[in-house]
């Protein structure tokens, strides 16, 4: 089991350290509740450094980049940040990712913890041109800082002016008297923020710099446990259970990331389901009745007839209620249309709604 660079100083917060994706990761520290309204309300700290990272760049940098990602990065500049997945070559997803531009020819892609070694292999076994890859996953620890008071908090540390920064852009500048750092207005929480990547021998001053501007502000430290309710009630995918090597991206709403006006992995193929239409889509859906929705219960029909299963659901801390992601028939994904989740035995009902479940 690997371990974050700041594994002792979680132990000394009293975190509940478990295994996830390979590495031990503190799941809270005081209560996902809590945890999720002071993301929501105020600004908290994710230790999410069991992310990978890697380099490419290069002469070919683009290429291999465009080949192996659906999405199409000649939109990128300098400074940009897109969404992507690596589609893998028989309908599936080998990861989703951000792919970052540092400059021309110079790549630096973020990718799931549990797919670090996966993702390396397969966008090296595509590598036939000899791009200069690199592997900086433990070598950097990466800070998210989320929430309305994130901009505030952080704004002490650094001259760069984090309030002009658009969603999707990062800026390379000094933050709390350390130089080189990157400052990433993206998030997988909603709630609006920034991901600092740092040097490990660097880490815990960032935190501890971070936790002081902050104060003011009621800034706590969050684990995976909030983290997974806040994505999901944005309704952002999790590799592993809403996508993965046997899911389509199609079927997954993940078309606005695919650009078929380029070549990439399985193009063809995700083109030709795409013109001879889904036979299932992901939906989002909301309890009726009382009850969470648990990954792998099945979905039903009026009769009890199995639709398909959920991939994320939880009881939202923000709207009160169940909600849930999974797959079902596309004749069943219209929202408003009436489904059940099979319960212990009992059909408990459930409405498709339109996502995000929260909006801003």
């Amino acid at each position: 089991m690997k371990t974050v660079p700041l594994h002792q100083l979680h132990i000394r917060l009293g975190a509940k350290m478990v295994p996830f994706a390979g590495f031990e990761m503190p799941v809270r520290y005081s209560s996902d509740l809590d945890e999720h309204h002071t993301v929501r309300n105020a600004v908290g700290v994710f230790d999410v450094s069991h992310m990978g990272e890697f380099s490419i760049k290069g002469p070919g940098a683009l290429a291999l980049v465009q080949k192996v990602t659906s999405n199409d990065a000649t939109a990128l500049y300098d400074g940009k940040v897109q969404y992507g997945y690596l589609p893998n070559a028989t309908g599936g997803v080998v990861d989703d990712l951000l792919v970052y531009r540092i400059a021309e020819d110079d790549y630096f892609l973020v990718v799931n913890a549990s797919n670090i070694e996966k993702d390396w292999n397969w966008i090296q076994s595509h590598n036939t041109e000899g791009v200069a890859m690199e592997n900086l996953s433990d070598s950097l620890c990466l800070l998210a800082v989320q929430g309305p008071n994130a901009t505030a908090a952080l704004q002490k540390l650094t001259e760069v002016d984090l309030a002009s920064m658009e969603y999707y852009t990062f800026k390379i500048g000094e933050m709390a008297g350390i130089r080189d750092i990157i400052i990433s207005a993206t998030g997988y929480t909603g709630a609006g923020g920034f991901e600092i990547y740092v040097k490990n021998a660097d880490a815990e001053k960032m935190w501890n710099a971070i936790f002081e501007a902050g104060a003011e502000f009621g800034i706590k430290p969050v684990g995976l446990g909030a983290r997974d309710t806040l994505r999901l009630e944005k309704a952002f995918c999790l590799y592993g259970n809403d996508i993965d090597d046997e899911t389509s991206p199609l079927e997954a709403g993940l078309g606005w990331v695919t650009k078929f006006t380029k070549d990439f992995t399985n193009s063809e193929a995700l083109k030709a389901q795409k013109e001879a239409g889904l036979k299932r889509k992901l939906i989002g859906f909301e309890m009726i009745d009382r009850g969470i929705p648990r990954g792998h219960y099945e979905l039903c029909d009026a009769e009890g007839n199995k639709l398909g299963e959920v991939t994320s659901g939880t009881q939202s801390p923000t709207l009160q209620k169940g909600i849930g992601l999974g797959y079902v028939p596309t004749e069943f994904s219209k929202a408003g249309t009436e489904i059940f989740v099979k319960v212990r035995d009992r059909l408990l009902k459930a409405q498709v709604v339109k996502t995000p479940f929260v909006k801003n």
